[in-house]
């Protein structure tokens, strides 16, 4: 290529001066490319901390942030006053109730908000959650908001999204518009997907409806598994239909309102001001195998394009339209692969068209595994978010704005992964490249994201466990700077929770300043039940609180220039939380052994309330659960089954003080007695929002006049945790389903695996909820225990030293001497043998010699067991007796011959 060019440089003038022109063009164009910036230029701001389940916000011309939490509250966060402030609630399902009669929390709830473009005219405000009724639905309305309240006679319901609500899940509830004023939802398939063995959820026998996905997502004629997109109207109609649907208005067997279909649970979509475009992430199955011939391939996350309306594939296709298996679960047998270019919906649960549109693929899919096609994304549980696409353009007069090297990138996230990737899509639509943004960050449970009016990148923050008021849930801001950077702050605490007196130490670890300024300000400002405290000016100040309540100690950190940055850490002083241990007495506390058994124990102690051994701790007051986690690492149904166990030991609490007080005087469960049964009760007001407030304060205070003339007398010395467990209890029994009942507090488990889930884990659980102490809130405590699958692939290492790993990282390749391999904490308990698993070798007249050694803590460690011989596709180390117990960290050596192996196995043979 040198040569030829030197060649054309002695042709004709004209020639030399056009490739002169182009040079000099050329070099125009790599001096003008815009530098990646620096990541410590940005600065993550916490904004709002201790959130309770936000799902979805958007961000006002003021700086404000409206945001929707899904247990039914909406809120506003002012900057200004740095608190956010309720302006509507709503009474929401979140339950579901399976034939059975099981009830388990499900993803229902108050799941978006959005403003009308034309806000500062209309003062529109829409809202998509899931009601409380018979009639199951999910509804998106509209009110008139003025900036306090909603105004409740506005109200005005824009479209109805009819449901089941007997197995859980899959809402969607993102919200935007286009420039053009056009509203676009998303819709989950509202399916049970995880009967199907991490495949396609399309089960059409009789009554099986809630797992067949072609109910929903590819019906023509059903709202469900969809984006759509709808005109509100100011009129007695809601909206119309506007042009450039999936489905004309007037096909029959179809909803005009559809824009794309073919989605499992797509999320937080957005559109590129510039092209149009719409955007979406889309969370997919559980399965983490292939099985090609029988079901189809494994599960796979996406981010999805949509230049304009189309089918995207679920039930039938996922990724890169990978094709499903027509699979019949009433004979188990499998049929054919689905077409992608003439997909058809046969389903007796299709109330829609037959033929369907060819499906589109995704932009970006990722398994459970690490993706060969987009290894930044990484590996293990997986769910596609979405996010916004930065042009700057959308920011007029923007006081920061992110820098020229983002322009046209969309930026991704995952809720469980946690991370940022920026991704750059080419001028025809196509994936083009990624890279990772601030790598050093690391989110917790990221929902929702968004570029606000001033520049910045917020971040919505669910936190890191299912359907609860996670602590780190939080709305932060990410801050571009290109001058005088903010501190970036951490604020910790050496206790959050304790007995009083409660001494802490309040520290400031981890806070920096990238302009390295060394006389940076401290001021910790504390208060007690949002009232002032104190003001403490050091670093790492210690404090005693001698009284009980809730404090908050708020770190402000100045640097010379005047510029600012907090963080907050919240103290429950006046109730020691409980310790809770849940003890492997017998059997292997690493691994499981499918069919065998471990025998176990629990034992709970609490400062105020007794303990277990002392018999003050009853059994049934304790929630102690099993459950096994597929490789797909779907975490929702484990924690829908531990909080109905959870709410069966809290009711065993709330029983046992029921009938050791005066409440059976007056009432009894089914029957009237003084005054109303406790399920009269119960009907009366278990769709209140705030019946758990008015009913415990009652108790508190007495009253009457509700039910009768008959008195309740106060009872002011009852604690106010345990009056709430009391109306939670009693509101539960107009519900007849009941909470799943917990293990025995010290039994025998046999690990039996379910089909298809020898790659998963048994998880073992044990929680208690105290009383609660001197007008403290009760505090919770649990310990979990995780029996991993004995078979580890070699990716599973902790550490690894002189090894290459291939680029999915399955194989490790061996190279030279003293390589090895370290897994830590692993218990060896019963342990007999370690299985060397290589990769069969074509060439067998190559024999490879081999010495491996299994060492303890370190390469040159106590000897635990040792291989010697020739290298095979199970290579075996027997363990030595004196060995085979305790925790250790094991380091496997390898000398010899350069070899390949794949996995570690450990038996108990």
């Amino acid at each position: 290529m040198v040569q030829s060019v030197f060649k054309n440089l002695v042709r004709p003038r004209k020639l030399v001066f056009s490739l002169l022109a182009f040079t000099v063009s050329l070099t125009a164009v790599f001096a003008q490319a815009p530098k990646k910036p620096e990541s410590n230029r940005f600065t993550k701001v916490v904004l709002a901390q201790r959130l309770e389940e936000p799902m979805q916000f958007q961000i006002l011309k003021d700086g404000r942030v409206l945001y929707a939490e899904r247990k039914g509250k909406l809120k506003v966060y002012d900057p200004k006053s740095g608190a956010s402030e309720t302006i509507g609630e709503f009474t929401v399902s979140t339950k579901y109730v399976s034939k059975k009669g099981e009830v388990t929390e499900g993803e229902d709830g108050l799941q978006g908000v959005i403003l009308d473009p034309d806000y500062d005219k209309n003062h529109w405000i829409y809202i998509y959650y899931s009601p409380v009724g018979d009639d199951a639905k999910n509804v998106l309305v509209r009110y008139e908001w003025l900036g306090k309240q909603l105004l409740e006679s506005s109200r005005k319901v824009m479209l109805e999204v009819a449901v089941q609500r007997e197995e859980c899940c899959h809402v969607g509830g993102g919200m935007l518009f286009d420039k053009d004023k056009n509203l676009y939802l998303t819709t989950g398939d509202n399916t049970f997907s995880r009967a199907s063995d991490g495949f396609t959820p399309i089960d059409e026998r009789p009554g099986e409806s809630p797992r067949d996905a072609q109910k929903s997502s590819s019906n023509t004629n059903d709202l469900r598994g969809k984006i759509l997109r709808i005109h509100p109207e100011p009129g007695d109609a809601p909206y119309s239909i506007p042009a450039g649907n999936l489905f004309p208005v007037g096909t029959p067997q179809t909803r005009p309102e559809i824009y794309t279909m073919g989605n499992r649970n797509p999320w937080r979509p957005t559109i590129d001001s510039k092209t149009g475009w719409l955007y979406w992430g889309e969370v997919g199955p559980d399965g983490s195998d292939d099985d090609m011939e029988k079901r189809g391939p494994q599960s796979y996350d996406e981010f999805n394009m949509a230049k304009g309306p189309g089918f995207y594939g679920w039930p039938y296709f996922v990724a890169d339209n990978k094709a499903y298996v027509n699979y019949d679960f009433a004979t188990k047998t499998s049929g054919n692969h689905f077409d992608a270019a003439l997909p058809v919906n046969n389903s007796p649960n299709n109330t829609g068209l037959k033929q369907l549109p060819a499906a589109q693929p995704a932009l970006i899919w990722y398994p459970k595994g690490l993706s060969r096609e987009f290894p930044l994304l990484e590996s293990g549980g997986n769910s596609a978010v979405g996010g916004p696409i930065f042009r700057k353009d959308d920011f007029k007069n923007a006081a920061r704005l992110f820098p020229e090297y983002y322009e046209g990138k969309w930026f991704i996230t995952d809720w469980v992964r946690g991370w940022i990737n920026a991704v750059e899509i080419d001028e025809n639509g196509h994936y083009k490249s990624m890279e990772r943004f601030l790598p050093d960050m690391k989110l917790n449970g990221p929902i929702d994201m968004k570029f606000g009016p001033d520049g910045d990148l917020y971040v919505l923050e669910y936190g890191n466990g299912y359907f609860k008021d996670n602590p780190e849930a939080e709305l932060i801001r990410i801050e571009y700077n290109s001058g005088n950077r903010k501190p970036s702050v951490e604020a910790s605490a050496s206790k959050t929770a304790g007995a009083l007196p409660l001494h802490v130490t309040l520290s400031s670890s981890g806070t920096k300043d990238y302009d390295e300024d060394e006389t940076l300000q401290y001021e910790w400002v504390i208060t007690k039940n949002k009232a002032a405290y104190k003001t403490l000016k050091e670093a790492n100040p210690v404090i005693t609180l001698t009284s009980a309540g809730t404090y908050q100690a708020t770190l402000t950190v100045m640097d010379k220039l005047g510029e600012k940055n907090s963080k907050s850490v919240e103290i429950m002083a006046g109730n020691e939380p409980p310790v809770v241990k849940f003890k492997v007495t017998k059997g292997n506390s690493t691994f499981f052994f499918p069919g065998k058994s471990i025998q176990y124990a629990v034992s709970v102690s609490d400062k105020e309330d007794g303990s277990l051994a002392n018999g003050k701790i009853l059994p049934s007051q304790v929630s102690v659960s099993t459950n096994y986690l597929s490789e797909g690492f779907n975490l929702t149904r484990i924690a829908q089954k531990q909080l109905s166990t959870d709410a069966s030991a809290q009711y065993a609490t709330a029983i046992y003080q029921i009938n050791n007080g005066d409440c059976k005087a007056c009432h009894a469960i089914n029957e009237k007695v003084l005054g109303p049964s406790f399920t009269d009760v119960s009907r009366k007001y278990k769709d209140v929002p705030s019946a758990v407030v008015s009913l415990s304060k009652k108790i508190l205070n007495g009253g009457s006049g509700v039910w009768g003339d008959a008195y309740m007398p106060a009872h002011p010395a009852m604690s106010e945790s345990d009056v709430k467990g009391i109306v939670n209890y009693i509101l539960s029994l107009s519900d007849k389903p009941k909470s799943a009942k917990t293990l025995p507090i010290k039994g025998t488990y046999t690990t039996i695996v379910p089909k298809a889930g020898s790659a998963g884990s048994f998880i073992f659980r044990a929680a208690y909820t105290d009383r609660g102490a001197n007008s403290a809130a009760a505090q919770s405590s649990q310990a979990t225990v995780i029996l991993r699958n004995p078979l580890l692939p070699v990716s599973y290492a902790d550490q690894s030293g002189k090894i290459s790993f291939n680029d999915d990282s399955t194989s490790a390749f061996i190279n030279e001497s003293g390589a090895f391999l370290t897994f830590e904490k692993i218990d060896l308990t019963d342990i007999k043998k370690i299985e060397i698993l290589g990769i069969p070798e074509e060439n067998r007249n190559v024999l490879h010699s081999m010495l491996i050694e299994a060492r303890d803590n370190a390469v040159n460690g106590a000897l635990l067991g040792r291989f010697s011989g020739k290298y095979s596709d199970k290579m075996v180390l027997n363990i030595t007796s004196q060995a085979a117990s305790g925790s250790k960290d094991i380091y496997l050596v390898f000398n010899g011959d350069p070899i390949t192996i794949k996995a570690i196995r450990f038996t108990t043979n």
